[in-house]
């Protein structure tokens, strides 16, 4: 049996309600004003706690524990940056290079761990063992945040979601924090958040992971609602569709990691749900939420918590939340049914984007925003970078940066999104998720596919076979990004859309997507000066071909 933690406040929050902890909930006109117990009581310079990870979040976890007296150990396989580095000394922490051995968890009270950081590896695997608490920096953050939290997951759509949520929240008059997967980690701002300001966080699988009171994460999901956890106090989550599977050992793991963000709330809090979703759907209509049965265990329920909001594109048969009606974007909340805004204000490309904005709404209502605040920062939004961006426009020819794409399914919602003829670029580094569908809209939407990166040959496999219908008129294997830039300038003709949407991750060469995304929008602003300078090479490097028999 593992050991007890010497401080176990520290790393977890709540047990389910009881008289002494009811709380208002944080629908419109309420607030919550609950500071949790462990942030005032425990005794810091108690602590040894291990940094698996020295990416963003893993920084800015080390230097607040370091701050506030724990004695912390920064673990990572590459050494940080010199200023990294200089400012973590600075703080006596302790940073460890190299192979990340058991050997690192020698009095260590607990570990947080960077998303980036497989939760299977040995070390993880042996602190598990042990019994020692693991956490991250957005539930270190959420356990001592003072302000009600939004917490938005979902397979696609969390920042544009997120985003909006957050710019509704302000055009309601509120105090607007963002973070989470995306932007700055919060953890450094808490000192600043007041319990009227209000908080919206994009949580990942990888980030909620850790999201359940327990020490294990067990290869099977384990039962919930079982006497602690962290939920935030409104909660959505999208839609759930294979996604990380080169990560998650199954989609029943993915599940419920994604899970974790309602398990743990209140009667008083709120989980919006997609009800036009295979599996949010089926849990809303229920009540209940299942974990799938996985690797010889069987499916889990629970019911759901908390009070349920849903949206979609058709009215709800029952309850509230929103939905599209006569061209506009509808709200039922509270007992009334408002008309929020004209589907033709909304400024975003594609119908997975209007399914952004009802989410946004439905989840915005529940955190405390207004009607016109929804309708003012929906009205004023021209996206996110690297979602559906357009980079430029040359010689008749629209470039769009859709490099967020890095699945099939994310990669087949761009190509919905136009009715031009279409120039794709797909590739990166595959997911192991199947390209079945997305081959599919490729031959009926897309007129050249140039295929560049890991992921060429599954690609090139995925359009081999050649159905009567198709519009595919060439495949292009390239080697790279920038040579596929180049071509896809050469087949262009004005009135078309050049379109990234690489369907896989980057990391075959870039660090992240956005880094992918903003070499395209360097690649295509140079194009024309570049273009002829480069032109024998590029026809070196690739052959065209447009035989698929």
């Amino acid at each position: 049996m593992g050991r007890e933690p010497r401080h176990p406040a520290l790393f977890y929050r709540r047990h389910p309600l009881g008289d002494d902890r009811h709380r208002a909930g944080v629908g419109v006109g309420s607030m919550l004003s609950v500071l949790l117990s462990w942030f005032t009581m425990t005794d810091f310079a108690s602590q040894t706690v291990l940094i698996v990870g020295l990416a963003r979040e893993g920084r800015v976890a080390a230097q607040w524990l370091a701050t506030r007296g724990a004695r912390v150990i920064a673990s990572d396989l590459r050494p940080p940056q010199e200023e990294v580095r200089d400012m973590l000394e600075a703080l006596d922490v302790e940073i460890v290079i190299g192979p990340q051995t058991e050997a690192l968890l020698r009095g260590v009270d607990a570990l947080v761990v960077s998303p980036g950081v497989p939760q299977d590896i040995p070390l993880l695997r042996s602190a598990r063992a042990r019994g020692l608490p693991l956490t991250t920096e957005p539930r270190l953050f959420a356990q001592g945040c003072p302000a009600p939290i939004v917490g938005i997951t979902g397979s696609s759509g969390k920042t544009t979601t997120t985003t909006l949520v957050a710019r509704m929240l302000e055009a309601s008059g509120y105090r607007t924090w963002l973070g989470g997967n995306m932007g700055q980690p919060l953890l450094s701002s808490l000192d600043d958040i007041r319990p009227e300001h209000r908080v919206v966080m994009e949580l990942s699988s990888f980030q909620l992971l850790y999201w359940h009171e327990t020490a294990a994460w067990p290869a099977a999901p384990r039962p919930w609602n079982d006497g602690g956890g962290l939920s935030p106090h409104v909660a959505a989550i999208l839609n759930l569709t294979p996604n990380h599977l080169d990560r998650h050992p199954s989609m029943a793991h993915y599940i419920a990691a994604k899970a974790n963000i309602l398990a743990f709330q209140s009667p008083t809090d709120w989980v919006i749900l997609n009800r036009e979703d295979a599996v949010t759907g089926a849990w809303a209509a229920n009540g209940r939420v299942t974990i799938p049965a996985d690797k010889g265990q069987t499916a889990l329920h629970f019911d759901i918590p908390g009070q349920t909001l849903t949206f979609g594109f058709r009215r709800p048969e029952r309850g509230e939340g929103t939905w599209l009606e006569d061209g506009w974007v509808m709200l039922r909340w509270q007992g009334q049914t408002h008309r929020v805004l004209p589907q033709d204000a909304i400024r975003l490309r594609g119908r997975h984007n209007l399914a952004n904005v009802l989410a946004a709404t439905a989840i915005a209502a529940a955190a405390g925003a207004t009607p016109s605040g929804m309708a003012e920062a929906v009205h004023s939004f021209w996206g996110v970078s690297h979602r559906l961006e357009e980079v430029a426009r040359q010689d008749g020819v629209l470039w769009i940066n859709d490099s967020i794409a890095t699945t099939p399914e994310r990669a087949l919602a761009a190509l919905r999104s136009f009715d031009e003829p279409i120039i794709l670029l797909a590739g990166g580094r595959d997911k192991h998720l199947p390209w079945d569908a997305w081959a599919e809209e490729v031959h009926r939407r897309v007129r050249v596919v140039i295929a560049f990166g890991e992921a060429r040959p599954i690609i090139q496999q995925a359009l081999r076979d050649r159905p009567p219908h198709s519009r595919l008129e060439h495949l292009l294997p390239v080697p790279d990004l920038p040579t596929a830039v180049v071509a896809a300038a050469r087949f262009a003709r004005p009135g078309e859309i050049i379109l990234l949407a690489p369907g896989g991750t980057s990391f075959d060469a870039y660090a992240d997507f956005a880094a992918r995304g903003q070499h395209f929008r360097e690649l295509v602003a140079a194009l024309k000066t570049d273009l002829s300078r480069r032109d024998a090479k590029t026809q070196k490097k690739a052959k065209i071909f447009s035989d698929f028999a």
